[in-house]
């Protein structure tokens, strides 16, 4: 337990400014065009904190499908068109039909999904919206997960969430060739 955790102590070398001063201001200029090399390379040490995070994810607990269901589910939602172009490929790659890629836009609603499937679109919606999960959706998703696919569930669409936030923020651009939202559907 005590490793897990030691990624709470500050680095070594961290050099913060004082709480009581405020952190040192950028000279204002426009927002560049970017790509995401070119978002990370911004702040390398958050880059490397947060990749280490992020690879937890793709060999987490879920199975890919499950893994990419939710963060497609998340770029629709949050209208991350980046991470919607990049998962859209990589839900294909596990499985995900076209049909289902289709219905993820629709919600956990659709018929096209089984009732795990729908409880991890509605779970999605809901801690997007409401940063909670209903007693309802949580209940139908214990049937099919344990606690630590759960926790896994949770962190996935926290992280994509927060990544859908900061590359809109940041003016991510659609890398050349990369297949945004589909135009009748925003």
């Amino acid at each position: 337990m005590g490793e897990a955790l030691s990624v709470l102590a500050p680095p070594k070398n961290a050099s913060a400014p004082p709480r009581d001063e405020p952190a040192p201001q950028a000279p204002q200029e426009p927002r560049p065009v970017a790509n995401i090399l070119g978002i990370f390379t911004w702040h390398p040490a958050l880059t490397k904190a947060f990749l280490g995070f992020n690879n937890h994810l793709f060999a987490s607990t879920l199975t890919d499908r499950v893994r990419e269901l939710v963060t497609v589910r998340v770029s629709w939602v949050r209208d991350g068109e980046y991470e919607w172009a990049q998962h859209v490929r990589m839900g294909k790659a596990v499985g995900l039909s076209d049909r289902e890629i289709d219905a993820i836009s629709e919600g956990p609603d659709s018929p096209v999904w089984e009732p795990v499937e729908a409880a991890l679109l509605r779970a999605v919606d809901e801690i997007v919206a409401e940063r909670y999960v209903s007693d309802a959706t949580w209940a139908a998703l214990e049937g099919h997960f344990d606690r630590q696919q759960l926790m896994d569930i949770v962190f996935t669409i926290g992280a994509y969430d927060m990544l859908a936030m900061a590359f809109n923020v940041f003016g991510l651009q659609l890398d050349p060739g990369m297949e945004g939202f589909p135009l009748d559907a925003r």
